[in-house]
């Protein structure tokens, strides 16, 4: 399988630099027999991507998100590719031609309100999404309280915005593993849970503070009720003899007396990873942090 095949598109909380750290916490029963590889929040999929070309004994995949417009690209990058191609370099041409940045500026908020009006094709709104993800402040995805895409212009001056190999070979990886790709509540995913299945959560991340919110990938917030949702279906795959693992903030470590998850999940592994957070407006908040990792195994 092409190794090339990796995040279409840059996500808040994406794992692509947590890989090798993640990989050393995996279950060793994985290597051993097939089994079947769940993600209840895909994201951006790093780790998908990541698990797909390193195992071959996955014998069913199945990927899940709320967010329906990042469901629908990754169903349109698995069936429809070409069409999505030939599209983003019509939209890149005519983006890259346009040589002042107030201009530029132009198209992208035209782009921006016709992708909020949820108009046009599949292919159309796919395209339109990569597009904003590429060309938009930091490469941000964030919504307002009415579902609406509201980052701003960015301002770059040559943005890759139709990778076109990069595009193919996610599209082969995702066919030739027969990906399920489902939308909705992450509750859902448990219609595919057994005794044979690996289960990588990562979930919108609790925040550290007031300020460091950032759950709305989707309408609606990801709060503390749904956390303890969460864990009682973290509870609900241990009964069934299911492996998994969960990615969330270390809100202890900001707070010493915030012992949410360590209550939460104080019946299972908790480990911490470490991290580097480059999505800010602010760069002095950048930089390394620690981030919780539950497992029901050793």
């Amino acid at each position: 399988m092409s190794k090339e095949a990796k995040p279409f598109l840059k996500w808040a909380g994406g794992k692509g630099q947590l890989l090798c750290q993640l990989s050393e916490h995996l279950p060793i029963q994985i290597s051993k027999e097939p089994f079947t590889y769940i993600e209840p929040f895909v994201g951006g999929g790093a780790m998908l991507f990541y698990m797909l070309q390193r195992f071959g004994n996955i014998k069913k995949t199945v990927i899940n998100d709320v967010n329906e417009d990042l469901i629908l690209t990754y169903r349109t990058i698995k069936d429809n590719v070409e069409s999505l191609i030939i599209r983003l370099a019509e939209m890149e041409k005519k983006y890259l031609a346009i040589e002042n940045q107030e201009d530029r500026s132009k198209v992208f908020y035209d782009i921006r309100e016709k992708y909020n009006q949820h108009d046009g094709t599949e292919t159309e709104r796919a395209a339109q999404l990569v597009f904003l993800n590429k060309t938009c402040f930091n490469g941000l995805y964030r919504v307002n309280g009415k579902g609406a895409f509201n980052v701003p212009f960015g301002r770059y001056a040559n943005p890759l915005i139709c990778n076109t190999s990069l595009l193919r070979a996610d599209s082969e990886l995702l066919n030739s593993a027969k990906v399920e790709i489902c939308q909705g509540d992450f509750t859902l995913t448990l219609n595919d849970v057994d005794d044979s299945t690996f289960v990588y959560l990562d979930p919108p991340y609790r925040p550290l503070d007031a300020t460091s919110s950032f759950t709305a990938y989707a309408k609606g917030d990801f709060n503390d009720d749904d956390q303890r949702r969460l864990a009682t279906y973290c509870h609900e795959l241990s009964s069934r003899d299911c492996l998994w693992m969960q990615s969330n903030a270390d809100c202890s470590a900001k707070n010493p007396e915030d012992t949410f998850f360590e209550e939460l999940y104080r019946n299972y592994h908790i480990s911490r990873v470490f991290a580097s957070r480059s999505i800010n407006a602010n760069p002095a908040k950048r930089g390394k942090l620690t981030e919780l990792l539950i497992k029901n195994y050793e």
